[in-house]
Order: C-alpha cells, then sequence, then structure tokens
C-alpha cells in the first residue's frame, strides 16, 4: 500500500504539471515558441478540455490547493494583460489602434475560454471578482471619444462574456453580498442599454454592419438581469427599475417581469405590517378581578 500510495501521489503530480502548463500556454502566460505559438495555444486548449471531460484523475487533481493558486494565479495575469492592453487604446494614435485590436481580441478570447475552465473548476467566483473590479476601466476606454464609431466587435464580446458574469451571478453559480451585485447592475446596465440602441440603429442605416446584439445574447443578458434584480433588497431593487422605467431606452432591456415582482412583494409586504400594525392596536381585554 505506501508504495502504491507512491506510485499514485506521482501519477498526481504529473498530471497536475500537464495541467497547469497546457492552462498557460493556452491563454500565453506561459513560455512559448513565438512561431508556433497560436498552434500551442489551440492545442493546449484542447487538452484542458479532454482531461476536464475524460481524465479519470483530474477531479482529485482540480482539489488540489496548490493547483487552485496557480490557476488563480494564471487568471489574474491574463485580466492584468488584457486591462493594460485595453487602455493602452487611448493612450496610442490614431494609426495603431486598429493594429492592436488583433491582440486585443486574442486576450479577450482567453478570458472567455477561462471563463467555460473555471465554470468546471468551481472556480466562477475569481472570474467574476475580477471582472467586476476592472469593469468601471473598461466602460471608460469603450466609451472614450476616440472609440465612438469603431472596435464594434470588440464592443458586442464585451458584452457577450459581462454577461455570463451577470448569469452566473443572476443565477447564483457566484454568490455576491447585495452591494456587490447592485454595483455589478449600476454599471453594466446603461452601457448595455445604450450598445443595443447603438447596434439597433448602425444596422439600419448599414445593411452589411455586422456587428448588432443577436436575440440569443439580447435574451440571456435580459434574463440574467431580471434574475438578478428581482434577487435584490426591495429599496435597490426600486432604485434600478425607476431608473428603467426613466431611461429613453426603456424598451431593452424589458424589466417588466422584475418589476410586476417588486409590486406585488412590496404590496404583500405592506399588507402583512397593515395587519399587524391593526392588530397590535386592538386593545387587550382586562383580566377579571377576583371579586368578579
Amino acid at each position: 500500500m505506501p508504495i502504491f500510495s507512491d506510485i499514485q501521489e506521482t501519477e498526481l503530480s504529473g498530471t497536475k504539471e500537464v495541467f497547469l502548463s497546457a492552462i498557460r500556454y493556452a491563454t500565453s502566460t506561459g513560455d512559448s515558441f513565438p512561431r508556433f505559438e497560436d498552434d500551442l495555444r489551440t492545442s493546449a486548449q484542447e487538452q484542458v478540455e479532454f482531461m476536464l471531460e475524460d481524465d479519470e484523475k483530474i477531479p482529485l487533481v482540480i482539489a488540489d490547493d496548490e493547483l487552485k493558486v496557480e490557476t488563480r494565479i494564471v487568471v489574474s495575469k491574463i485580466f492584468s494583460s488584457f486591462e493594460n492592453e485595453l487602455f493602452s487604446l487611448i493612450l496610442e494614435p490614431d494609426i495603431v489602434i486598429k493594429d492592436m485590436e488583433k491582440k486585443i481580441m486574442r486576450s479577450l478570447s482567453d478570458l472567455e475560454w477561462m471563463h467555460n475552465i473555471l465554470l468546471k473548476m468551481d472556480l466562477m467566483k475569481d472570474f467574476v471578482s475580477h471582472w467586476a473590479n476592472i469593469s468601471s476601466n473598461l466602460l471608460k476606454v469603450i466609451e472614450d471619444k476616440r472609440l465612438d464609431s469603431v472596435m464594434w466587435n470588440l464592443k458586442i464580446k464585451l458584452i457577450e462574456v459581462t454577461s455570463k458574469v451577470l448569469e452566473a451571478v443572476g443565477y447564483g453559480t457566484v454568490v455576491l453580498p447585495a452591494e456587490s451585485r447592485v454595483e455589478l447592475l449600476k454599471t453594466w446596465l446603461p452601457c448595455i442599454r445604450k450598445m443595443k440602441s447603438l447596434s439597433d440603429e448602425m444596422s439600419t442605416t448599414e445593411a452589411a454592419f455586422p456587428y448588432k446584439m443577436s436575440d440569443d445574447l439580447c435574451q440571456c443578458v435580459e434574463g440574467a438581469i431580471v434574475s438578478l434584480v428581482s434577487a435584490l433588497p426591495s429599496n435597490d431593487q426600486a432604485d434600478i427599475l425607476a431608473d428603467w422605467i426613466s431611461a429613453e431606452q426603456v424598451k431593452y432591456p424589458d424589466l417588466s417581469e422584475a418589476f410586476e415582482i417588486w409590486c406585488y412583494r412590496t404590496k404583500s409586504a405592506q399588507r402583512r405590517l397593515d395587519e399587524a400594525l391593526t392588530e397590535s392596536a386592538v386593545p387587550m381585554p382586562l383580566p377579571l378581578s377576583p371579586s368578579t
């Protein structure tokens, strides 16, 4: 048994090293040969996906604390690299912006792929937390005047990744404090609303415009937001719904279902409060005296 245990530990250690190396290559965070970089990246992604689905030792490997720490380091590097590349868009001359788009889209593709991997490793909270932390900075870039009419592919892809984050939080895959959920919504809701309106307008004026938000994406975002709003404290729901009602682009996302739920709960709470106040106001009968 001691010999068997040593063999098993060695096998798990080897599997762990292969898995971590594959993730580094798959996300361009490891050393690689530039000429073979794309081939290595694709092969490494396929290897990671294969191990997570078919390797019988992988449940023990991904439960390893050291592996989780190393994976979190990789995730942190990807987010940091992506944020720095995106910020460079508003610092570089206009002529350079187009050349940088491919590199930034590749980093964003790495992030999207990593989202699927972390979901299988029960580390989705790390992805959501990183995305929430950099959201304000991302919006500062894509809402910069220099990018008003360019990089639609990047803008739509950002909405797609954000929809995955909203789904994870809205449907309970990742549990965040109420204040964090409110901040996430208030950060992205105006941008999503604006992007939907602009992409619809562009597709109307330009028949060949390829970057309209798809119906599936719109439904995913809307469903996640409705679920997210409905799970917030009543006062926070009221603030978001009041903003939604007063917005010019009130048609999207359609939060009427969340509004109906809020109204029903508010009326029910008010009714219970009124009943409690009525009961407390009814005078209690005085006890009979002994002589009586």
